[in-house]
């Protein structure tokens, strides 16, 4: 393995060094807690795009969508559509909206305070119920980024699993802890850059490695012919329209990741977002697409023994075709995609402690300073635990981002979308949108046998869509001021 080079060692340490350097030129300009946690509002549009790209797309782009490709070949096109597709509308229905209405909505830091703030609720019974949806399903999102880099150190450094776990555990939170949203949007633009650069190196030398595009169609036609169709899949079975619509529908988790929508509200100004959109979609369309290429050359090329773990395709290709010191770039890349999105869930999840818990019920007159110190030591608490989540080497990435994925998309998409365009949304019903999207998702997701198969997000969407609009028009509409607010808030868009 490449763990015993030294070039590899070396460029992973200065790797590390460079990301805590920018934690710490980032912890001398976090002043306050919305310095913290929103970077000030300060995002220009390239930031804010590779930012979001980099903290969605995380080790999973890397190790999860390549292991799907290699073991299902054309059928995984349906989930990098269905991806691209919920990121172009992310940015064109709910970005310029959720940044306008969040500072209207008494500069809200977190979805749980503009939720409440949209709502005027002062019983903070909302605040409380998102903060608790937000921490149940981001442990299981965090961990999945800690089990990718306990498979990344083990397979380069041939360390222990729990060692390797500990170690990225470590690094993401030192510099998360000390720098906050300026750290992680920061190293978010290298982190971005590295894994797009990695995207379009690899699948490119790995495909020259198996003869073409031609050839490579071969082999993966030799290994399965199913291979090739994205309407069967690797058993020969037909695709059925349920199973494209559950791969597609990963596009609605976009609306709910409290992680993305975190970049909406930061960027400095309305008129960046077109930018921002651009730059968005072309990085996740060449990210998305890189990786399931990597799959299918991986498919095709003869490695020394045959992978055992397709989530581990990536770095043996990378250690198979590359010099060891370009093999160590390209490998810190995924521990850039790793770093880049456990940040930010850590951030957000401390967030929620701090903002939506400790201040709203227990210290509503905490100063600034303490927030943010309050806010560092959430994270360490939330890290451990989901550290602990991901002590099994077993763990496949991609089954723990789907089920994150899903809870956060119906438990927060509906309700916040419907939020930015129906002013007669009130109060219970953003309640029970949250509650039964959220819910749905942790009861289908232990379910299983015929329609029951669906990707949970589906039916979590669908029921928390119908929750909110039920539960809105059965109760009284919204106090006149909320209405106005909102059509103040609106009146330009």
């Amino acid at each position: 393995m490449v763990g015993s080079n030294v070039g590899v060692t070396v460029t992973f340490v200065l790797y590390i060094l460079l990301m805590l350097a920018i934690g710490y030129v980032a912890y001398k300009r976090t002043s306050n807690l919305s310095d913290y946690i929103l970077g000030g509002r300060s995002l220009g549009p390239l930031p804010s795009a590779l930012s979001a790209g980099a903290s969605d797309m995380s080790g999973w782009l890397l190790l999860g969508l390549p292991g799907y490709a290699y073991a299902a070949g054309y059928e995984a096109i349906w989930i990098a559509v269905g991806l691209l597709a919920g990121t172009w509308l992310n940015w064109l229905f709910v970005a310029r909206r959720l940044r306008t209405y969040s500072l209207a909505a008494g500069d809200s830091l977190t979805i749980p305070s503009y939720f409440e703030n949209r709502f005027n609720d002062t019983s903070r019974i909302l605040r409380v119920v998102c903060a608790i949806f937000i921490l149940l399903f981001f442990l299981f999102y965090t961990s999945s980024g800690l089990v990718a880099g306990g498979k990344l150190f083990n397979s380069v450094f041939d360390l222990p699993y729990v060692t390797a776990v500990i170690v990225g555990t470590v690094a993401i939170v030192i510099y998360t802890f000390f720098g906050g949203f300026l750290a992680v949007s920061w190293t978010d633009v290298v982190q971005g850059l590295l894994m797009f650069a990695a995207l379009l190196l690899v699948p490119i030398m790995a495909i020259n490695a198996v003869g073409g595009w031609e050839a490579t169609q071969a082999a993966m036609e030799a290994k399965n012919t199913n291979f090739l169709s994205a309407f069967t899949g690797a058993d020969g079975e037909a695709i059925g329209f349920l199973a494209i619509i559950s791969l597609l529908g990963w596009g609605l988790g976009y609306f709910g990741q409290p992680h993305i929508l975190a970049r909406f509200k930061a960027i400095r100004s309305e008129n960046d977002i077109p930018a921002a959109r651009r730059i968005a979609v072309i990085w996740s369309g060449f990210g998305l697409f890189g990786a399931l290429l990597v799959g299918f050359a991986a498919i095709g090329y003869e490695f020394p023994s045959p992978l055992e773990d397709g989530e581990r395709a990536f770095i043996m290709l990378v250690d198979a075709l590359f010099h060891p010191v370009i093999a160590g770039i390209l490998l810190a890349a995924i521990l850039a995609a790793i770093m880049s999105t456990a940040d930010s869930q850590l951030l957000v999840s401390s967030s929620a402690l701090t903002e939506d818990f400790y201040k709203a019920l227990f210290r509503k007159e905490a100063s600034q300073t303490e927030l943010v110190w309050v806010g560092r030591l959430a994270v360490v608490g939330i890290a451990f635990i989901a550290f602990l989540l991901a002590l099994d080497p077993d763990s496949k990435v991609l089954d723990l981002v789907s089920y994150a994925w899903a809870g956060f998309g119906a438990a927060f998409g509906p309700a916040l979308i419907l939020s930015l365009f129906w002013k007669r949304m009130n109060k219970a019903g953003a309640i029970a949108g949250i509650v039964v999207g959220g819910v749905t998702v942790v009861i289908w997701g232990n379910l299983s046998g015929g329609i029951l198969d669906v990707y949970e997000i589906i039916p979590g969407f669908i029921l928390a869509t119908i929750a909110v609009v039920i539960a809105s028009l059965a109760t009284p509409e919204p106090a006149k001021d909320i209405q106005d607010g909102f059509d103040r808030a609106m009146g330009t868009r």
